[in-house]
């Protein structure tokens, strides 16, 4: 969906989701200043209830929604109880990934699908992208993955135009 289309209000309901059943919540951007950015505009809408974890920075670990870069996911994926994860790993019941439209990048692909193929199947994922060309693709892949069905959103209006000035 293009930027302004409410992709964000998908991710507020998979940790409201992940939250209200008791359970946590990881949102993983690839870059650290997004992951700051999401850290506070989710803070504002959850408050007490958002962690960070960027790997230079660490606020509030134990939180019920952890705002994280994809690669400190996929390493807690992968190390389990040695970084802590293996309580976080039980715990988490939505994963939400931004800038998902990476998964295409042959340097930054792999961090993403690494951890989308090491989350637990129980673990419900959201997608979220302005520019993914190959969606239908992608959601057939992820449910085969996941081993359940995946339901894609796509939008093709912009809420906000899109104005060229030279």
């Amino acid at each position: 969906a293009p930027t302004s289309a409410g992709k964000t209000l998908v991710a507020e309901h998979a940790v409201r989701a992940a939250l209200g059943a008791g359970g946590r919540a990881v949102y993983a951007s690839p870059l650290k200043a997004l992951s700051n950015q999401k850290y506070r505009e989710l803070g504002r809408i959850f408050p007490g209830e958002i962690g960070l974890l960027t790997g230079d920075h660490s606020a509030e670990p134990q939180a019920g929604c952890l705002v994280l870069t994809t690669e400190v996911l996929r390493s807690m994926l992968y190390r389990g109880s040695e970084l802590g994860a293996s309580e976080l790993v039980r715990e988490v019941r939505w994963a939400v990934f931004d800038e998902a439209h990476l998964l295409g990048s042959p340097s930054r692909g792999w961090v993403i699908e690494e951890a989308l193929i090491l989350l637990p199947r129980a673990v419900r994922v959201v997608l979220l992208s302005a520019t993914i060309p190959n969606g239908a693709a992608l959601a057939g892949w992820l449910a085969m993955l996941r081993q359940t069905p995946c339901e894609l959103v796509h939008s093709a209006a912009r809420p906000v135009p899109l104005r060229h000035y030279v």
